[in-house]
Formats: C-alpha cells, structure tokens, sequence
C-alpha cells in the first residue's frame, strides 16, 4: 500500500455571494481567472502604466453633500401573443418596471419611484392592454425575438430612470450632489456629476501587470483610473470594498463615468467614491450579495419590487382580459 502525504493542509474560502444570483464574476472562468478583454485602453490617464499600485483617496478631496443612488427593477408578468392581420401570431411580453431614487445626506431616503408597465411586441398593430388591475401600453421593439424583446423593456427602464433623475435635479438645482447609477452607465453618460457602478465582472479589462493592482487592493483603496473602449467610451477605475479576504474578487466593484470629462474631474469622482462607497457595504446576514449591493441600493431594490404589485394578480388579470378579446381570426389554408 501506498501512503500519500500533504505537505500542507487544503484549505477553502466560501464566496459570500449568493449563487441565486449567479456569480460576482463571470461564469466563463478558466482556472479561476476572468476572460481576458478586447477592450481599447488608455492606462496613463492618471499615472504611467509602469508605476500603476493601489491608491488610498485623498482624504482632501471635498466631498459632496449629497449622494443619490438611481437604481430600477424589471419584471415579466407575463408572455403574450399578438393576433393581428399576420397570418402568424405576433410574440410579446407584458412587463411591470419601477425606477427609484435614494438621497442620502446624512439620513437615506426615497426621494422618488416610478412604476411603470407595457406590452413590448413586435406586432404594429397590438394595442394597450386593459386589465382589472393595471394597463399594459403597447410598446414597439425592434423585433419578436426574446432578446429583443427584453432589450426593448430595459431601454424604457433606463429612460424612465433618466427623467427620475433630471426631474430630481430640476427641483434641486443646488448642484452639489453626486449620482449613482446601479449598473453601466451606457446611456446616461449625458448625466453631470454621475458614475455607474459596477458590482459583477464579466471580463478582466486590464493586462495581467495592472490586474495584480486590483489583487492587491486593500479595503477602501482603488487602481489608478483608466480609459476603455468597447462598443463605446467611458473611464474607469476598480474599487475594494470591506470583504472576504482570500476570495477572488470578492468585494471588487468597478466604477465609471463618461469618457469626455477631464483627466482631474475623473480622478476626483475616483476619491469621492473611494472615500463614499466602502462605509454602504453590505453585511452576509443582511444582503445575499454583499458586499457588492451597497445597502440603500438593496434597500431601494426591495422597495421597488414591492411596488411592481403581486404577479400572480397581475397574471390572472392578463388571463382574464385575454378571454374578453375578440377570438383571432383563423384564415384558410
């Protein structure tokens, strides 16, 4: 018999992400490491590429007097078919979406929610959908297809959650306020004063000598900020937030804000952050995705969900309104 020794005990770290959600990080992994990107990048935004190391904020920059945090929900409350003059059946979804806004100046609040629903179809002639309980609008995609279909539903949240925000701003025009918005800000960069933030990694954007830069991040520290491309153009830094060590990625954020500021309003949108981010993490026992889900942004996220109503009603209401329709006209073969 052959006795096989360690040298050293095996040991494990438990990612404190809930997997319901998935991953923090992509699920196409080899060997642990995110993919790598195809990103165009500018590394000497702040510093040279050379010399890049992990950078504690600025403990002079001022900071603002408020921060909003701009998050929205989405749900499918049910799959439609469209019958019109098209001898085929038109597919569609009929959808309930909020949007919410947090202001936080000491105290968290909801300073505003929009809840809002449609029917998004390909089918030109659909028309709203009345029910007992709520109206579906029709709304036009681009075509039938699921991805369509969904992409058309978050491009009407992403508005919604742009006129929340300018409304928020045209009734306090002070203008000493920062913005955060849960997710990329593709589509908001138009925002002043705004970045978006980042809390799952799909891909690893920096070369392997930068990525070590985010490895060795300590609590409350960030890289150097940077310029990346993709399909558009935006700067960027990466941010630890209080975690659990020996995790891979755990507690890494990544933070952007539009590609046209200058190099010194972008570094100290870096330090705000830095400085404002870290003390919101979330805990284990409260939030399944903490650290990441800063908490009025998890607070705010529950709110809106409850707000979007019960979907088993909205459901049978759809059914019911289904049945009251006229019956689709069958055309002969």
């Amino acid at each position: 018999m052959t006795t096989v020794t360690s040298a050293a005990p095996v040991t494990f770290t438990v990612d404190p992400w809930d997997p319901g959600y998935g991953l923090a990080f992509s699920e196409d992994l080899d060997g642990g490491a995110l993919g790598e990107s195809s990103a165009e990048l500018n590394l000497d935004l702040e510093i040279p590429a050379a010399q890049w190391h992990p950078i504690d904020p600025n403990p002079a920059s001022r900071l603002p007097g408020t921060v909003l945090f701009l998050d929205g929900v989405r749900r499918i409350d049910a799959r439609v078919w469209v019958h019109g003059a098209n001898p085929q059946p038109g597919p569609g979804i009929a959808a309930s979406f909020a949007a919410g806004l947090v202001s936080c100046d000491g105290v968290a609040r909801i300073a505003n929610v929009t809840v809002e629903r449609g029917m998004f179809t390909a089918a030109a002639e659909a028309t709203d959908i009345t029910t007992r309980h709520a109206r579906y609008p029709a709304r036009l995609a681009s075509s039938g297809g699921p991805d369509q279909l969904s992409l058309a539903l978050q491009q009407r949240l992403t508005e919604t959650e742009v006129q929340l925000a300018l409304i928020f701003r045209a009734q306090n025009p002070a203008g000493d306020d920062l913005l955060v918005v849960d997710g990329p800000l593709r589509g908001r960069t138009h925002l002043d004063r705004t970045v978006g933030y980042i809390k799952t990694h799909h891909a690893s954007y920096l070369p392997s000598e930068q990525a070590a830069t985010v490895a060795a991040l300590m609590p409350g520290q960030r890289t150097p900020a940077f310029t990346m491309g993709t399909s558009w153009r935006r700067n960027s830094w990466y941010l630890q937030l209080p975690g659990t060590p020996g995790v891979p990625w755990s507690g890494i954020v990544r933070l952007e804000c539009s590609a046209d500021l200058p190099p010194a309003q972008v570094i100290r949108l870096a330090d705000q952050t830095t400085r404002l981010l870290p003390p919101l993490a979330s805990s284990p026992h409260k939030d399944p995705r903490a650290p990441q889900n800063l908490v009025p942004i998890g607070g705010l996220e529950r709110e809106l969900r409850h707000r979007l109503g019960d979907q088993q009603l909205l459901y049978r209401s759809l059914r019911a309104a289904a049945a009251t329709w006229p019956a689709p006209t069958k055309t002969s073969p």
